[in-house]
């Protein structure tokens, strides 16, 4: 009667299907600002500016003169995107704030990330239904 009681139950289990499998890519260690700010949705100029205004971004430059962007740098560009873009915050607050509580904004967004997702996925597991 238990085993019974078992079949009948829903699987909770996401099925396969569910899960994107995603082959591993091959990540960049290097980014340029033209990628960079395409990655964000605004103008090389801005980040280019933002790198003046904020120690935070410390790219490497190439030879050539060219900003090389790793994913730490890519990193606190998206922390400053998030406070100027998304929050409002001037630069003068943004500087301030991440003076004062960098990694309690970093711990904030990375806990909003993993949230995003859990969303999505339970919308993919409602739309299976």
């Amino acid at each position: 009667m238990h085993e019974d009681r078992l079949k009948n139950a829903i699987d909770f289990r996401p099925s396969l299907s569910l899960m994107a499998y995603k082959e591993k890519e091959i990540e960049k260690i290097y980014y340029s600002i033209g990628e960079v700010a395409e990655m964000f949705n605004v103008a090389p100029s801005l980040i280019r500016f933002w790198e003046s205004e904020f120690e935070l971004i410390q790219p490497k430059k190439n030879r050539k003169g060219n900003r090389q962007f790793t994913k730490d740098d890519i990193d606190h560009v998206r922390t400053i995107y998030h406070l100027v873009k998304e929050k409002g915050f001037t630069l003068q607050g943004a500087k301030e704030m991440l003076k004062n509580d960098g990694q309690s904004v970093r711990d904030k967004m990375d806990l909003m990330d993993s949230l995003k997702k859990v969303r999505q996925f339970l919308v993919q597991v409602r739309e299976k239904l």
